[in-house]
């Protein structure tokens, strides 16, 4: 059985993509939900999803903070590093760190690798010297 928080992001996620609520929408957003592949061997963990949502709280005033930072000071550095994937992560919340981390304009992902890394872009300041 899919998890209820899994259900509900893949419903949100629908929700943001087609802005409609109309009772249509919403059987179609819930059989797509049931229908779409999920990964039976790992079970999500209720306290890895409060700590996810947590990191999302926390990332909004990181992404407004960043956009000012970026508008006072240049940035003109650019490094792709590569991040590890925490163990043991659903699909859903592999979404969302790829989303918290992309949320701040100083980084992006650029790629997601099955072996369990993030292929990361960021920008940062010209260190002087």
């Amino acid at each position: 059985m899919i998890g209820y928080l899994d259900l509900l992001l893949r419903l949100a996620i629908w929700f943001l993509l087609t802005a409609d609520l109309s009772r249509a929408n919403i059987v179609i957003g819930f059989s797509v939900a049931l229908l779409l592949p999920r990964s039976s061997t790992v079970t999500a963990v209720f306290k890895d999803w409060l700590r996810a949502l947590w990191e999302v709280i926390v990332a909004i005033p990181q992404a407004y903070f960043e956009a000012f930072l970026i508008m006072l000071q240049p940035h003109n550095q650019e490094a792709v590093t590569m991040e590890r994937v925490k163990p043991q992560r659903t699909p859903g919340l592999i979404f969302l760190d790829i989303f918290i981390i992309t949320f701040t304009p100083k980084t992006i992902v650029l790629k997601y690798h099955e072996d369990g890394w993030y292929e990361v872009h960021r920008v940062q300041e010209r260190k002087q010297g």
